[in-house]
C-alpha cells in the first residue's frame, strides 16, 4: 500500500465511522424525544446505577477510538518509512522558490524531475524561514525550518505534472513560492539529468 492509499484510507474509515455514528446518534436522539415527551410522560424517571449500559457505552467508544488510532498510526508510519532503495533528493526552501539538488549535483529551481515506478525521499531543508513543502498529490505536506533537516518521501506511480506549493506564510511573495512535480519515464529522466543545468 502506497502512503496516498493509506491516507486516504484513515480518511474514508474516520469519515465512514463518523457518519454512522451522527446517524445513529441522531435516530436514537429523535426517538425518545417522541417517545418520552412531556405530553406521554408528565413525571420524570430517575434511572441510576446502569452498569451494564455504562460499560457498554465506555468500552464501545473506546475500540472505535483505538481502531481509529491503529487506522492512522498505520497511514502515518506509511508516511514515515521510506523503502531502502527510494532517489535520494536535497529539497532546499528559500524565500521566494524551491530548489532540488540530485546525487550528480545537478541543481534545477521550482522543477522536481522524478522517473515513473521509483520511491522518491526528498531531504528537506530552509535556508532562511520556515516554509511548507505541501505536495497534494501525494499528501505530504512538512513544515521547513532552519536547521532541522527532516524528509518525506512518495512512490512516482503515474506519469503526470502535479503542484508543489509553499503551505506556510514565508513573506510577501509567498503566494507566488510554486513548483512543479514532473514525473517522467526513465529514458525521459536519464536524458534530463544529464543534460547540465540552464
Amino acid at each position: 500500500m502506497t502512503p496516498v492509499q493509506g491516507v486516504d484510507l484513515t480518511f474514508w474509515y474516520i469519515l465512514g465511522i463518523s457518519i454512522v455514528l451522527l446517524f445513529g446518534i441522531t435516530v436514537v436522539m429523535v426517538y425518545f424525544a417522541v417517545k418520552y415527551r412531556r405530553s406521554r410522560n408528565p413525571v420524570a424517571s430517575d434511572i441510576r446505577d446502569n452498569y451494564k449500559l455504562e460499560i457498554v457505552w465506555t468500552v464501545i467508544p473506546t475500540l472505535i477510538a483505538l481502531s481509529m488510532f491503529y487506522v492512522g498510526w498505520q497511514s502515518y508510519m506509511g508516511l514515515r518509512t521510506v523503502p531502502k532503495d527510494a532517489m535520494k533528493i536535497e529539497v532546499s526552501a528559500q524565500m521566494f522558490s524551491w530548489i532540488f539538488i540530485y546525487d550528480n549535483d545537478k541543481e534545477s529551481e521550482n522543477e522536481l524531475v522524478v522517473p515513473v515506478g521509483k520511491a522518491i525521499k526528498l531531504n528537506i531543508k530552509s535556508i532562511d524561514v520556515i516554509h511548507s513543502f505541501f505536495l497534494p498529490a501525494f499528501r505530504i505536506k512538512v513544515d521547513a525550518v532552519k536547521g532541522m533537516p527532516t524528509y518525506a518521501w512518495f512512490f512516482a506511480d503515474k506519469v503526470g505534472e502535479y503542484h508543489i506549493q509553499c503551505a506556510e506564510y514565508c513573506g510577501v511573495n509567498h503566494s507566488a513560492m510554486v513548483a512543479k512535480l514532473k514525473i517522467v519515464p526513465q529514458a525521459e529522466f536519464d536524458a534530463w539529468l544529464a543534460k547540465e543545468s540552464d
